[in-house]
């Protein structure tokens, strides 16, 4: 059985949907970070830095933090999404580093100060939203002649998905990437990633749960 401890945050995302594509069971224990449950000591054994996701795996007693190495541990655990072959693997790890390295931290970094920092910066929001912008050109230019980012559908598509999906919030738009919004839309059509998108709920609904909605 897998514990997953989790929130409603595009790194979140990529474990539930991974887990709803593999099948595994798994249960949820929604740390709530608005209110600085990642901190509690209980958590805090879990994953030292305090971030969301992290698993136990009780049938091995091994626990993972990093969503990109819980994406990697449960891929490897079921046998899918993650070649086996030593060239496909490393074009899968890279496409997942990509998201890891940059366009999570990219667009993250634009949400945050367009939304939770105190003050509004606009040269830093531009910073973040320019860079975003280019990332998301380079997933672009990537699926122009190819389905998914490395041969079949694997967890670097889940992983970069996650977080290409939410390009709206720091005011960006796709539209002149059309392999990008092609590609969103398949992945978005999928039964697990639209299950896995709503554990422990929707985005949405955590942004309502902020405002006072």
């Amino acid at each position: 059985m897998i514990e997953l401890y989790t929130e409603a945050t595009p790194n979140g995302f990529k474990a539930t949907i991974l887990l709803e594509e593999l099948g595994l069971p798994y249960t949820v224990h929604h740390i709530k970070i608005m209110k600085g449950e990642q901190f509690n000591p209980g958590f805090v054994k879990i994953n030292p830095n305090a971030k969301i996701p992290a698993i136990v795996d009780t049938d091995t007693d091994t626990t993972v933090f990093e969503s990109s190495a819980v994406m990697i541990y449960l891929a490897e655990k079921a046998g899918r999404l993650y070649p086996e072959n030593p060239g496909e693997r490393i074009e899968v790890l890279q496409w997942l580093m990509f998201q890891t390295g940059n366009l999570g931290p990219m667009i993250g970094q634009a949400n945050v100060f367009m939304y939770l920092f105190p003050e509004k910066i606009p040269s830093v929001i531009e910073r973040y939203q320019t860079e975003s912008n280019r990332l998301l050109g380079v997933l672009n230019d990537r699926l122009a002649d190819r389905e998914y980012l490395s041969g079949s559908y694997s967890i670097a598509d889940i992983a970069n998905w996650s977080w290409a999906r939410i390009h709206a919030m720091p005011g960006l738009d796709v539209k002149d990437k059309p392999h990008l919004q092609r590609w969103i839309d398949v992945i978005g059509e999928r039964d697990a990633v639209a299950k896995g998108i709503t554990i422990p709920m929707t985005l949405e609904e955590m942004i309502a749960s902020l405002a006072g909605g």
